[in-house]
């Protein structure tokens, strides 16, 4: 036991020696040790994880998210509730419960959300609150925000294969804005529906969860592909909120508009 911590401690660079001191240590619990705090106890030496191991997990964990930021900084504390509409009240306490059974559900069928409907009502901010506990919690997350991350992938096919396959293996898959209309239409060229029929049909089939905001409601995606609709609502059921109504009242942005 004593050569392997020797061999152990042989590999780890020491910051003072190579670098004359100038190298700031990270932790000062194990002083940069690969994660382990080593002890003595009764003349025998014994290493443990050091708690900057999760630390580091979680923000390698969010540096791989594609998350801004500006986006890291949303949570449940900072979505003001109060006068909304009881419709963004439900999209609030639905992505709660989500959250809160997430471990439970996590490998059935019905371990997805959607919030739909109204632009402007939040439904960004919320399910980035979740993806931000998740995250917390070591669950790896893929934020993809439908326009930008196709007109990214149109631009350099080189990038299609890797993110596509990233989007397929990450552990909660968070697609935001899917198929955000422009002037009422739908985007979903035949390419954007194939690239993301692959994704969610893999991720259908494997149990794993995806969350989704979109101005679409189900039966508008429904129009667009059947196939890929009904993964997305068989998914989803368990926790689906539809916004709908008076944009004047449901838009943050517009709060004030008379």
């Amino acid at each position: 036991m004593e050569k392997v911590i020797q061999r152990m401690k042989e590999k780890v660079p020491s910051s003072a020696i190579e670098q004359g001191g100038s190298e700031e240590i990270e932790c000062e619990e194990c002083n940069d040790f690969m994660g382990f705090i080593i002890k003595n106890a009764e003349g025998y030496e014994f290493w443990h994880d050091c708690e900057c191991v999760e630390r580091k997990r979680t923000e390698r964990i969010m540096k791989n998210s594609a998350i801004t930021k500006e986006f890291a900084k949303l949570g449940f504390q900072n979505f003001d509730t109060t006068d909304k509409d009881s419709q963004i009240k439900d999209m609030y306490q639905c992505a709660m419960s989500y959250l809160k059974e997430f471990k439970d559900i996590r490998e059935d069928r019905g371990n997805s959300i959607a919030l739909l409907g109204q632009s402007g009502a939040g439904k960004t901010h919320i399910l980035m609150a979740v993806s931000n506990n998740l995250m917390r919690k070591n669950v790896s997350v893929l934020y993809f925000p439908y326009v930008e991350g196709f007109s990214d992938l149109k631009d350099d096919f080189q990038k299609l294969e890797a993110k596509i396959h990233r989007m397929k293996k990450v552990d909660v898959l968070f697609v935001d804005d899917l198929f955000k209309p422009v002037k009422g239409t739908p985007r979903a060229t035949e390419w954007q529906l194939e690239q993301m029929y692959s994704v969610i049909n893999h991720r259908y089939l494997n149990h794993m969860p995806v969350l989704i905001s979109s101005e679409l409601i189900i039966d508008d995606m429904f129009e667009l592909d059947e196939a890929l609709a009904s993964r997305i609502y068989e998914m989803c059921k368990k926790f689906i909120v539809v916004v709908k109504g008076d944009r004047k009242k449901l838009n943050h942005r517009l709060r004030g508009l008379s």
